[in-house]
């Protein structure tokens, strides 16, 4: 089955149990929900819609890149959800979160910079003053 970018997984294919603690960086495709704790980076494959799901018991100390994100546990690093985060209300994200579309709800914290990823490239434009001189 051929899926867009733009559709959330709506299936979990992989579970990080409760008590689980996992050392390293980890590769996923499709969906992931973490209830334990991973201690590295947490990477889906950007060629493929994928979703990761952090219960409230979840603690992940790493960057995590992918296309649609729930956060309700606890996040060290960067985020980088090419597509959604939703931050429900027991999330504490520690570092940038960049995103296309965001849901934040009462009671979540971030501590680091919200940056909306445009669908436009960033381009830096000069702007030259008019033949008057305003000095």
């Amino acid at each position: 089955m051929f899926s867009k970018n733009n559709k959330p997984q709506n299936r979990i294919d992989s579970l990080i149990g409760l008590g689980t603690k996992v050392k390293g960086d980890v590769f996923f495709s499709g969906g992931l929900r973490v209830d334990g704790e991973i201690t590295g980076n947490v990477v889906a494959d950007q060629a493929k819609a994928s979703t990761l799901v952090l219960s409230e018991h979840a603690k992940i100390d790493g960057e995590i890149r992918v296309t649609h994100l729930v956060v309700n546990g606890t996040v060290n690093g960067p985020i980088h959800a090419s597509e959604y985060v939703e931050l429900q209300s027991k999330a504490k994200v520690t570092g940038d979160v960049k995103y296309k579309t965001l849901e934040i709800q009462l009671g979540a914290i971030v501590e680091g910079k919200l940056m909306h990823l445009s669908e436009v490239s960033e381009k830096v434009v000069s702007l030259k003053l008019s033949g008057t001189d305003s000095k």
